[in-house]
């Protein structure tokens, strides 16, 4: 039988894990259209080296369905469980949402579960202490058309306050739970709290000691309807 295209395998594993173009993209450090280019244009041809075996680790396939030879195994499907496995780094996800709204109190801060990741992405996409990354939830539509509501970010809680630049953040202000994008003044380290949805005003010139910065968000993932 002949092997199934690896552009048409990696299309379906995106659609049964929910993935969109975008998000994979962004997780092996390319431009947000990179793998839509692949799948539907055929540019590149082949997936580089580097590019296929992240694919392939975080899908649990053998790199051979994605176009490398036969016996380039990654972790197999069923391994979440081996999340100690020094492939692979378990982060929490927890029963939270960070607003991309008005701002809302959050909700419990229970853990719903453990997400395993490749040890080599998240190393490359985050760097630091993998124990102080988090996964929780977007609730709201102010940070349209980056973020949707539902979508679930990644955020980096040694990536916060003492390291604060340009980018998009999860922020507690008056006891409100918000993800938001910060562009800060070189010149006074003030900053302002921007919305990426028109709809919504910004908050200029705002002073860091009255915000409390949770975390930098560095990675999100979202359903394919």
């Amino acid at each position: 039988m002949d092997q199934e295209d690896p552009r048409a395998v990696l299309e379906r594993l995106a659609q049964e894990r929910g993935d969109d173009y975008a998000s994979l993209s962004r997780l092996i450090g390319r431009n947000a259209a990179y793998i839509q280019q692949y799948i539907k244009r055929g540019t590149p041809r082949r997936l580089a080296e580097d590019d296929r075996a992240l694919l392939a680790e975080y899908f649990g396939v053998d790199e051979a369905q994605l176009g490398a030879r036969a016996g380039r195994a990654a972790i197999g499907k069923g391994s979440i469980a081996s999340a100690a496995n020094d492939d692979m780094i378990a982060v929490r996800h927890y029963a939270i949402g960070a607003s991309a709204g008005p701002g809302a109190l959050p909700g419990s801060e229970d853990e719903l579960s453990h997400i395993a990741f490749p040890r080599r992405w998240l190393r490359k996409l985050a760097g630091g202490d993998p124990a102080r990354l988090s996964i929780i939830t977007v609730d709201g539509d102010s940070m349209e058309p980056t973020l949707s509501d539902g979508d679930e970010i990644l955020v980096s809680r040694e990536d916060g306050g003492e390291r604060l630049r340009d980018g998009i953040y999860v922020l507690r202000v008056d006891d409100a739970l918000i993800v938001k994008r910060i562009a800060m003044n070189p010149a006074s380290r003030r900053f302002t709290i921007k919305s990426d949805n028109v709809d919504y005003s910004d908050w200029p010139d705002c002073d860091p000691a009255d915000v409390e910065i949770v975390g930098r968000v560095v990675w999100a993932g979202r359903r394919v309807a």
